[in-house]
């Protein structure tokens, strides 16, 4: 079988600190993965080499049974994966419309030509309009960005992620403070645009973790302790004792009360 991603015996030192301690996980096309795990596991480092933007100490990481480890990150993009930040990085002085068209020219072929008018691009033109559509942004096409609101910016942020259309999205903790509200129907947005995707997720709100994933990655000390469904991580016992315990219960109430 070819997974979307996997990771074989990934390690990451820096200097004598070894960060990523073997980690190794195989996700399959279009399965929705949440990566958990307590402060300091190596979450966003896990993050960092599967896109580029570190080179493992060892091991290796595949894409669609292709060797990306090493790769610069635009390289990894253009075979198939996009990612997200923790931090909104936008062009605070484009629109919602001008960000969006931004990512999409390079994936429809188009590169910088003094001679073109982007206006004149019917293909870009109408794949970001079908874009601020699916992620609710389009009666905010000419606002700029830096005047959206926090919950609009992610939103405008996971929609330059799609905007590629890469098969398989990272997206680092893309419900960091939101209300609950506003969480509720982002989950649903992350869900809508990412059907028949692949994706990763770190998240901390055991809420939309078992909202929303169909399998979960515990990560504790650089290693992956458990990959399963929801419920198989909710009981086992390594994981409750190395780390979620009473978290997991927490979630599940919330989860039944939602």
């Amino acid at each position: 079988m070819t997974f979307a991603l996997e990771l074989r015996d990934v390690r990451k030192s820096f200097g004598k600190s070894e960060i990523i301690r073997g980690a190794n996980l195989a996700v399959q096309p279009g399965e929705r993965v949440a990566i958990i795990g307590p402060n300091g596991a190596g979450k966003s480092t896990l993050f960092n080499l599967i896109s580029g933007r570190f080179a493992p100490t060892s091991g290796s990481i595949q894409l669609h049974g292709q060797r990306i480890d090493g790769k610069k990150p635009y390289e990894i993009n253009r075979q198939g994966l996009s990612r997200s930040f923790q931090v909104s990085n936008l062009f605070a002085r484009l629109s919602v419309f001008e960000n969006i068209r931004c990512a999409v020219l390079w994936s429809l072929g188009h590169r910088y030509a003094f001679w073109k008018f982007l206006a004149d691009l019917e293909d870009a033109n109408d794949r970001t309009e079908q874009i601020l559509e699916m992620i609710k942004l389009d009666k905010r096409r000419d606002v700029l960005a830096m005047n959206l609101t926090y919950a609009e910016a992610r939103a405008l942020e996971i929609g330059i992620t799609i905007a590629g259309g890469s098969s398989v999205i990272l997206l680092d903790e893309p419900t960091a403070g939101m209300s609950k509200s506003e969480t509720k129907r982002f989950i649903q947005l992350i869900r809508e645009v990412t059907e028949g995707k692949t994706l990763l997720t770190v998240e901390h709100d055991m809420g939309v973790v078992f909202g929303l994933a169909d399998k979960i990655a515990v990560l504790v000390y650089g290693e992956v302790i458990a990959f399963d469904t929801p419920d198989a991580v909710r009981a086992n016992a390594r994981v409750q004792e190395a780390y979620l315990g009473s978290v997991l219960a927490e979630a599940q109430a919330a989860g039944a009360a939602a």
